[in-house]
């Protein structure tokens, strides 16, 4: 037995020796064919591992933008149509939530010193939105209860609106027109430093009002949209189902009244699509490494050819037909593990140039390689069984007679 499995052995690796000789003695008809399946192997991994890399870098950064926030998008009904001042307090005051800040929106014209601009994006804002992100005002103040519970006429504009109508001028303190209204400039904020969930759905706006404020210029009652923060330690599954309930009691357990939408369920719908994503152009890729099995199979069938004396001379000599068989299978396989090798760190490396071009960051996939090896070893030993085949079957004395 013993016996059996060393001869075993060294057939399998005299078997490599002959496969890479051979390999070697055909150095541009082999170049070729590993070209085929290295073009494949390269953009399954270039592609998953870039897909990877970028799906990281949205989840991170849609993790920081609404970790711990909720967004609420009211639809109302018959009797309610939206949310008033006393039930943002009862939202206010549940156990699993800090505070909340409502989402007023206009677009209107502003002026200033005789220049005019139309289609302004006006966010109306409440004390406590400055209190949980105070690094929005750069200059001046921030809005407070005061302005909220007054209705009072003073805004926040944006580095645009300052470059816009106050060059070289300080507009703090200064009147600014908004909708035909007298603003006073309290401060100034950058658009980008809010961030946060309330920013993703409704997008950067160049100048905060107080939201009692922007809904008295809306002609509304009611609040349509709000941001929720979490209290500290609670899980946004626990906050959702106490929101939802409080919800479903204010508009009388009415279907369709309201929706709450939670970073989670944003960040599982965007992997969804990525792992799509990267499923379909690894498919797509894949192609390429079937053209380069159809390569492996014409080259192997020609090799044959080309040794049948060979094959005829180990026939006669005592060589079993599997023996013949498991030759050529290593020949294809080697072949096919070359160019999946080649392809593997080409891979790698067009992934790596392709995240510093986008910015983001790079990911080894492993799951990426072995899809990119075994499919490259599955299409070695499919595309060269055929042949391997045809190199067992060939009967000794005609292989004999084509010397």
């Amino acid at each position: 037995m013993l016996r059996q499995i060393r001869g075993t052995i060294v057939m399998i690796g005299e078997c490599i020796v002959m496969s890479l000789d051979n390999i070697r003695g055909n150095k541009v008809r082999s170049f070729l064919t590993l070209l085929g399946i290295m073009i494949g192997v390269t953009a399954v991994i270039a592609l998953i591992s870039t897909v990877s890399g970028v799906s990281g870098s949205l989840t991170s950064s849609f993790f920081s933008m609404g970790a711990g926030t909720m967004s609420v998008s009211v639809t109302g009904s018959d009797l309610k149509s939206g949310l008033d001042a006393a039930d943002l307090d009862e939202i206010s005051a549940l156990d699993e939530v800090d505070g909340v800040t409502p989402s007023v929106s206009l677009n209107t014209w502003v002026s200033y010193g005789g220049e005019r601009e139309t289609r302004v994006s006006v966010a109306g804002r409440n004390a406590y939105y400055f209190q949980r992100n105070d690094e929005v005002v750069k200059r001046g103040r921030a809005l407070n209860f005061i302005d909220d519970e007054n209705t009072s006429f003073v805004c926040l504009l944006s580095d645009e609106m300052v470059e816009t109508f106050f060059y070289g001028i300080d507009p703090i303190g200064e009147t600014f027109v908004i909708g035909g209204l007298p603003f006073t400039v309290v401060g100034l904020f950058e658009e980008d430093s809010a961030g946060g969930i309330t920013t993703l759905f409704l997008g950067q706006s160049e100048i905060m009002i107080p939201y009692t404020t922007a809904m008295k210029m809306n002609n509304a009652s009611v609040v349509t949209s709000l941001t929720v923060y979490l209290a500290d330690g609670v899980t946004s599954e626990d906050a959702k189902t106490a929101l939802e309930s409080t919800l479903d009691a204010m508009f009388s357990f009415e279907e369709d009244t309201f929706t709450v939408t939670t970073m989670s369920s944003i960040e599982d719908t965007m992997e969804e699509i990525l792992s799509m994503m990267s499923t379909m152009l690894a498919g797509i890729a894949s192609i390429a490494l079937v053209v380069g099995g159809i390569g492996i199979m014409n080259m192997m069938l020609t090799t044959v050819t080309e040794r049948t004396t060979e094959i005829g001379l180990k026939k006669a000599l005592g060589a079993m037909p599997w023996q013949i068989q498991v030759q050529f299978l290593i020949e294809s396989f080697l072949l096919s593990m070359l160019g999946g090798i080649a392809g593997v760190i080409a891979g790698l490396a067009l992934s790596y140039g392709l995240t510093r071009v986008l910015g983001t960051e790079f990911v080894l996939n492993g799951g990426a390689i072995l899809l990119g090896v075994g499919f490259s070893a599955a299409v070695g030993i499919l595309f060269g069984w055929a042949p391997a085949r045809k190199a067992s079957r060939l009967n000794p004395i005609d292989a004999l007679r084509s010397m």
